[in-house]
């Protein structure tokens, strides 16, 4: 009988959670039954196993950050929602290594998968901002995916504590920022 409280939400929860505090690589179904106080085969009456956790970690992370840029964004245009898309999917990234981790190279299995559509609501969110901006349609997957990598690159570097020098990281940050908002006007225009 699974142990009361626990169904596979809660299992995905504590497992971002988990991953976030020692690293996606060193999440285990041993460790997190540790953590929950269960034993490791308690686990699998909610998740099939380490890959499905991995992918519904992903899952939750692609929600979880398309729900802060989405929300960051409300009510902005331009520069503007470039720079609160920004500023928000480095938050997320930064407090949540572990869980972001999970949704580099995971691949839908089908239109029906849950991560198609928590991937598409993150590119949304993007998109959204692009918008802002005189984008034409042929170059939108050009421009999402020099906004996913520019953002992703610096957020993934922070958090790895990959910027050694003395420059100021938020100043490196919204330097990027400027140049992107400048890169988007003059490639649109």
């Amino acid at each position: 009988m699974p142990r009361v409280g626990l169904d596979p939400a809660a299992v995905v929860a504590a497992g971002a959670a988990l991953a976030d505090e020692v690293g996606l690589a060193r999440l285990t179904m041993g460790s997190l039954a540790e953590r929950l106080g269960v034993r490791t085969p308690s686990l699998y009456k909610h998740v099939a196993g380490q890959d499905d956790l991995n992918r519904r970690i992903a899952v939750l992370a692609l929600e979880q950050a398309a729900d802060a840029v989405g929300g960051a964004i409300q009510g902005y245009s331009g520069r503007d929602a470039l720079a609160a898309a920004a500023r928000s999917f480095r938050a997320f990234v930064v407090a949540h290594p572990g869980r972001y981790a999970a949704t580099i190279g995971v691949e839908p299995s089908g239109p029906d998968d849950p991560l198609a559509a928590a991937g598409q609501r993150s590119l949304d969110a993007f998109r959204a901002v692009l918008r802002g901006y005189a984008v034409a349609p042929a170059d939108m997957d050009h421009a999402l995916r020099t906004l996913r990598s520019t953002f992703h690159g610096f957020a993934t570097l922070q958090s790895a504590n990959g910027f050694q020098w003395s420059a100021d990281i938020d100043e490196s940050f919204e330097w990027l920022i400027d140049f992107t908002d400048r890169g988007l006007r003059t490639g649109s225009a």
